[in-house]
């Protein structure tokens, strides 16, 4: 059976969890140190009700400096992972920049709102906890997306955030013609470590991103 191949891009502020989430999805392991992120993309092949999709991630940077790149994610992008931590009220504040950047590019007005969900990270620390479970389930009910608390640390509801996303792209009218071309794979649920590459400028960064993020790859992941 053909496998699905979907490009799904993780926003938010440096910080609060993207890598650390997206590394326990691909790989089930959790990195305890904060190494800011240039750009890295994931690859992996999971099985979700009972088909296999193969997962392209693009964990983006938090920082101001590649956001002029953030467009051609956008327009590559078939779904999004908007994520804060609870333990920071200006990170969950920062979201509202990436969701309008996404319906802009988007062009919600005539293609309707994308796959899109809105991540609470660092469930674990409840103690250190400033943003409510009620506000974060408020501003997904304004953005009307799905809405999760998750624990990178602990794995709490890391799966059920692409699971989900993969459910709100399959459901998306005319599906089928986005899909890639048939792949033979028996693999599922496996990852790949993302080795990293820091870029000089922008330009030759741009040059990765065509080259990895907007074709499709063989090898286990890419590194931009």
């Amino acid at each position: 059976m053909p496998i699905s191949e979907y490009k799904i891009c993780i926003f938010g502020s440096g910080g609060v969890g993207k890598s650390c989430l997206t590394m326990q999805f691909v790989q089930g392991i959790f990195m305890p140190k904060y190494d800011p992120t240039i750009e890295d993309v994931y690859k992996k092949t999971v099985e979700i009700d009972e088909k296999q999709y193969s997962l392209e991630i693009l964990d983006t940077a938090g920082t101001e400096e590649f956001s002029a790149m953030r467009d051609l994610y956008v327009k590559n992008g078939q779904g999004f992972v908007l994520v804060y931590s609870i333990t920071s009220r200006a990170t969950f504040n920062d979201l509202q920049g990436y969701y309008d950047r996404i319906m802009r590019v988007k062009d919600t007005e005539i293609n309707g709102q994308p796959p899109l969900i809105l991540v609470g990270n660092k469930s674990d620390l409840e103690d250190e906890r400033v943003v409510g479970r009620e506000v974060g389930q408020a501003l997904a009910r304004k953005w009307k997306c799905t809405f999760l608390e998750t624990s990178a640390k602990d794995h709490a509801s890391v799966d059920q955030v692409f699971f989900d996303l993969v459910r709100q792209i399959n459901r998306l009218p005319n599906i089928s013609s986005n899909r890639s071309q048939p792949r033979h794979s028996s693999v599922e649920n496996t990852g790949a470590v993302a080795t990293r590459q820091i870029t000089n400028s922008q330009s030759k960064h741009k040059s990765h991103l065509h080259k990895h993020f907007h074709k499709n790859r063989k090898d286990g992941c890419v590194l931009l």
